[in-house]
């Protein structure tokens, strides 16, 4: 019945080992590819590596490359080939089973030197994808590199350490004193350390960008969450540096990771980027979602946190320009734990005497007003809370493209307070004060002006920056605040498009 045959590329095939540590693929990796100069594939000299490769895609792509830029320069195939994977091709796996199916999509061999082997001029079974057990070097019960638990990783030689080997230390091939033109790779993206939450983990995507360049490479490019534009979660001090770097050339973001990843949802999406020592200037900054491309060149220091919406950026601009306050949400909106009490806090069905109400995500306890540990002034007002837990899984938008952002807006009572679960937004001491807060957050216009802010699924006052204050006294909704800030047709309908109406 059918003539063709198809044959899938395997590595676009092989599933993810998580959504932690995804693999790339072979679209991708050429996506990345292209954005490097030309004459790198006709330079014999020309050095490249992944310190994290775990299809070898990368070094695959790489490899198909410098055979076809060397071809006139080594003509014979062979020559060429062993050329290629002995001295310009290097990678460092991130587990034993990832150095094997790296091998193998290389060398067309788990063993580099074995008779299946392309290349024939290896004496060892690695070749130059290398995998040496390393350690974490342990102080006070965590790791000077990464910021590994010991209780939770230092279990003994039989399991996986997950002691990145590039990022707790620099001195691999450091025998031929090697220099490399270009760093790339798609590193882990966080580890679980176990502290806390059961699947608490720290960030560590950062740490092997930062080690990269501190390599001093004529490029660098990774792909890596875009949780980074925001900071949070240990990756202030990244972020201030990146947006900083006048070397980042390029970048392209997917607010959706599926749009780039076979599936894999990372919350807050994906981006890759070019660094090249050389550049010294603005980024050409590509936005892609459902297909659609929006690129601009953009001051990547222009504000504390980077906006990924091209289009929103310039609106950010004119709401700042028409903000007669001068102040902004996040100056009245309350911190994480707004009244000491975590999550899962649960104690009472009834109230007693000298008691409290306590609005939690699986209803509604009572506890003694001793119990309150901070925020004991707001006690006795009106109060908007919202779920610190952003509508939207991993930041996706609806079938239509929409999102709602908030996933619930409540006001509580004086004598009422909340669990961890929920933040502040404001306190009043007339209900009509908390109304016309609670009704602001439900515009459009603040969750548009909010979700610029985001790259998590967790709300929290920060990013409240671009959202300006307004009399609270009275009812203000969409239309007004269009009008107040100048908005034209196309920016309203720039936040019609992206923002659903909240009771949807």
């Amino acid at each position: 019945m059918f003539n063709v045959n198809y044959n899938p590329d395997v590595l676009n095939c092989i599933a993810n080992l998580s959504s932690d540590e995804v693999f790339t693929s072979p679209t991708l990796a050429n996506s990345m590819l292209d954005k490097l100069p030309k004459s790198l594939w006709k330079n014999k000299n020309s050095k490249f590596l992944d310190p994290c490769t775990k299809s070898g895609v990368f070094l695959r792509e790489i490899t198909k490359r410098l055979i076809l830029g060397l071809e006139k320069e080594i003509p014979n195939l062979e020559k060429r080939i062993n050329h290629i994977l002995k001295n310009q091709v290097f990678g460092i796996a991130t587990t034993e089973l990832t150095s094997l199916i790296a091998r193998r999509s290389l060398y067309c061999s788990k063993n580099a030197k074995n008779k299946y082997s392309i290349a024939s001029i290896f004496n060892n079974e690695e070749g130059n994808i290398r995998y040496d057990e390393d350690k974490h070097i342990w102080k006070d019960e965590v790791c000077i590199y990464c910021g590994a638990n010991k209780r939770i990783l230092g279990r003994g030689n039989k399991y996986e350490s997950y002691a990145y080997q590039f990022i707790h230390q620099n001195n691999l091939f450091k025998e031929n004193q090697m220099k490399f033109d270009v760093i790339i790779g798609n590193p882990p993206y966080q580890l679980n350390v176990g502290v806390e939450k059961k699947n608490y983990a720290i960030l560590i995507f950062h740490k092997f960008v930062e080690m990269a360049i501190s390599l001093k490479p004529s490029y660098v490019s990774m792909i890596i969450p875009s949780r980074w534009f925001t900071g949070g979660r240990g990756i202030d001090g990244f972020r201030d540096k990146m947006l900083k770097d006048k070397r980042i050339k390029e970048m392209v973001d997917y607010p959706d990771s599926r749009d780039c990843f076979n599936g894999v949802e990372v919350a807050g999406g994906a981006m890759y980027f070019l660094w090249d020592k050389n550049y010294n200037g603005d980024c050409k900054f590509t936005s892609m979602q459902n297909g659609n491309e929006s690129t601009t060149m953009r001051n990547l220091a222009k504000r504390h946190i980077f906006t990924r919406y091209n289009d929103a950026d310039k609106i950010i601009d004119k709401v700042i320009k028409n903000n007669k306050s001068g102040k902004m949400l996040s100056e009245i909106v309350g911190p994480q734990t707004p009244f000491g009490l975590h999550t899962n806090f649960w104690d009472k069905d009834k109230p007693g005497k000298n008691d409290v109400e306590v609005y939690t995500s699986k209803g509604l306890t009572y506890t003694n007003k001793d119990n309150v540990t901070s925020g004991r002034d707001l006690i006795d007002l009106y109060k908007v809370i919202f779920s610190k837990a952003t509508s939207e899984h991993a930041g996706q938008a609806d079938k239509s493209g929409k999102r709602r952002v908030f996933s619930k807006i409540e006001i509580i009572k004086p004598n009422t307070i909340c669990t961890q679960s929920y933040l502040v937004a404001g306190s009043f001491k007339t209900f009509k004060q908390a109304k016309n807060l609670s009704t602001y957050l439900k515009t459009r216009f603040v969750r548009f002006m909010l979700f610029q802010a985001l790259t998590s699924q967790d709300i929290s006052r920060e990013k409240f920056c671009f959202v300006p204050q307004v009399d609270f006294e009275k009812e203000i909704k969409d239309k007004e605040l269009f009008k107040n800030f100048k908005l034209d047709s196309n920016e309203i309908s720039i936040i019609e498009e992206l923002i659903k109406n909240f009771d949807e």
